[in-house]
């Protein structure tokens, strides 16, 4: 039997660690890898409350649709909309056949800024 605090401490602990990593990369100008840590810190807070609903170790996947879905939890529109962002940076900082170009540093931050709102929202429900 796991134990559901610590693992809930652990990912969520992750998700926060990671948010401040996307913060460092894009103040270096690294968009393209900060986006890849957005990303991370909105799955691992996922994955926190996926722990929480079902008891359980989360699966090894990176969708956040599949992860917001096994947590039971509602989302918003909006929130449907920049996750889909989210996963693009996902798929794409992995394999060189996908990788984008970078959105101008105006919108970065906005993206940064979306994923901490959402992190904090999420974060609110464990």
């Amino acid at each position: 039997m796991i134990n559901i605090a610590k693992q809930i401490e652990y990912w969520l602990g992750s998700s926060a660690s990671n948010i401040e990593t996307a913060e460092i990369l894009v103040a270096s100008r690294k968009y393209i890898e900060g986006m890849f840590f957005c990303h991370l810190c909105i799955e691992k807070v996922l994955k926190a409350l996926v722990v929480k609903q079902t008891g359980d170790i989360p699966s090894k996947t990176h969708d956040l649709f599949h992860l917001a879905d096994i947590s039971k939890i509602v989302i918003t529109e909006d929130q449907i909309g920049f996750m889909q962002i989210l996963m693009k940076y996902q798929l794409e900082g992995r394999y060189p056949e996908y990788y984008p170009k970078a959105p101008s540093p105006i919108k970065i931050s906005e993206y940064l800024n979306e994923t901490k709102i959402l992190f904090q929202c999420f974060s609110k429900m464990l």
